[in-house]
């Protein structure tokens, strides 16, 4: 069928708004979008116990893994894991691809650690324990996740896929964006999904930046004075996003506008940060500027909050640097102290979950903050959350490798177009 959407315009204002239309995400607290937000808005942890049917090392002692159907092979999770949030993003956009032009579709998911189960398997350091029958350049091939969700829905358009640790989620989607605002794509699925591989296990282990201790409430403790690392997570989220008029004329429902992003680079170390945060407080400062958003703009900051000793102080500076004094009228939180760390994903989730706030009015908590560090003295509201009339947030993502990332979102409140919220639409009747 003949998409019947209008071709898009090259001399539109390159300033159309960018908006989000579609979440789909999995993670250790539910299997989709509202299940792991509800799960959030509670403060329940997903942290917990490994065991022998997780197909996570036990050597790990505690994960926030997902479980997966019985019948799923464990080393197709990554991609199982990008389907599902992809297909629950598609559902929730009301995505009918006989009225979208698929060339003009873009994909943006991001690279992944893969599994490399196959291969050890057949290089003889680990016994096989399922048939053979998929790939092995599909398992551990970084780009394998969006080559299966753009063939999956026949996605034409660009097709996007960064590896830049724990940034590549983040900065997928602002690519994806960009693709939009550039004219070469009128709608995108973007995202990025992560499982846990005992290659990199070991190797954040052999760094000691891994959490290790046995009570999931005491493991992963952002901004607390007893912190010691953070705890690896699984899971995925895709949105699809697209210029504000493609969303008008599909009649589509709105959850955010993308104002900006930006990435810089922490030219210190590779996994070392310069807890002095002069990068950071530029990033903070660019995106806002960017955006068009003053420092009094802010409502709330979704950290990056690895609760390493490191990651907490740069972040914590790098707020206070780039804020003033408005940082002590703002909220900030870690939900890896409830997810785990989900490495490639954790953009990507955690940008889901800042969207759904914004929605929704409310605050996330950051869990285990039972003795906060005096250095780190901004409101990281410790175990509860609240309900907080929140318009605009920003998305951290801190990197290995000096990747550092931040977005920019803004709740969509447009009484002219249809898209309020009823306590908005009241507000500007009266």
């Amino acid at each position: 069928m003949t998409p019947n959407l209008k071709a898009f315009d090259p001399h539109q204002s390159a300033d159309e708004p960018i908006v989000i239309t579609g979440i789909g995400m999995l993670a250790s607290v539910g299997n989709d979008r509202e299940s792991v937000w509800s799960a959030v808005q509670e403060g329940r942890t997903g942290i917990r116990k490994v065991t022998p049917e997780s197909g996570v090392p036990e050597w790990i002692n505690i994960a926030a893994f997902v479980d997966m159907p019985a019948d799923r092979p464990k080393r197709l999770k990554v991609i199982t894991m990008a389907h599902r949030a992809a297909e629950e993003a598609i559902a929730d956009a009301s995505i009918d691809f006989g009225n979208v032009d698929p060339d003009r579709f873009a994909c943006a998911v991001s690279g992944h650690m893969g599994d490399w189960r196959l291969l050890r398997q057949q290089t003889g350091f680990e016994p096989a324990d399922e048939p053979g029958d998929t790939p092995i350049w599909n398992q551990f091939f970084p780009n394998s996740a969006c080559w299966e969700i753009a063939t999956r829905f026949g996605l034409n358009g660009p097709r996007i896929c960064h590896s830049t640790a724990c940034a590549s989620g983040l900065i997928d989607i602002m690519c994806a964006a960009r693709a939009i605002r550039d004219g070469r794509a009128d709608i995108a699925l973007a995202g990025s999904s992560e499982a846990i591989d005992p290659l990199c296990a070991a190797g954040f282990k052999k760094m000691r930046v891994l959490a290790d201790s046995d009570d999931p409430m005491r493991s992963c403790q952002p901004f607390d004075v007893n912190r010691k690392g953070f705890v690896m997570g699984e899971g995925a989220a895709m949105f699809v996003i697209e210029r504000l008029s493609h969303a008008l004329e599909r009649n589509a429902t709105i959850y955010a506008e993308i104002c900006r992003g930006r990435m810089l680079a922490d030219a210190h170390h590779m996994t070392g940060l310069d807890v002095e945060s002069e990068s950071l407080t530029r990033l903070i400062n660019e995106t806002l500027r960017t955006s068009r958003l003053r420092a009094t703009d802010l409502d709330y900051v979704n950290a990056h909050g690895t609760g390493t000793q490191q990651n907490d102080l740069m972040e914590t500076h790098g707020i206070r640097n780039s804020l003033g004094s408005h940082a002590d009228n703002i909220c900030v939180s870690s939900l890896k102290s409830m997810l785990g760390h989900l490495v490639n994903a954790s953009g990507s989730v955690e940008l889901a979950l800042t969207t759904l706030a914004l929605r929704d009015g409310f605050v996330p908590p950051t869990l285990n903050l039972h003795d906060p560090d005096p250095a780190c003295d901004l409101n990281y509201l410790p175990m509860v959350g609240r309900q907080d009339r929140i318009k605009t947030a920003m998305k951290l993502s801190l990197a290995f490798g000096g990747h550092l990332v931040a977005v920019a979102l803004k709740r969509w409140d447009d009484v002219a177009t249809g898209f309020a919220y009823p306590e908005e639409e009241t507000r500007r009747a009266a």
